[in-house]
């Protein structure tokens, strides 16, 4: 039977909890989710990092394309309301 040995010191509830906080901030949670993703001395948090930056990106295409699909029809509610 393998032996788990812990690599590296776990991150705490309170400093996940101040990461989530942080990454309510706007602009602010986009730069910390790149120090976190390059530069965390954790690999929970550099995969967390990276993770986020994923499905934001993936989140922000497709927000683009849903827009995009249906920019007539937005301009067109848009002009009725002014």
């Amino acid at each position: 039977m393998a032996e788990y040995y812990e690599s590296e010191k776990a991150v705490s509830v309170g400093n996940w909890i101040g990461t989530f906080f942080l990454t309510l901030i706007p602009v602010v949670n986009i730069i910390m989710l790149f120090v976190w993703a390059f530069g965390a001395q954790t690999k929970s948090k550099r995969n967390y990092g990276r993770a986020m930056l994923w499905m934001t990106l993936i989140l922000a295409v497709a927000g683009a394309c849903l827009i995009g699909a249906f920019a007539q029809t937005i301009l067109g509610w848009l002009a009725f309301l002014a």
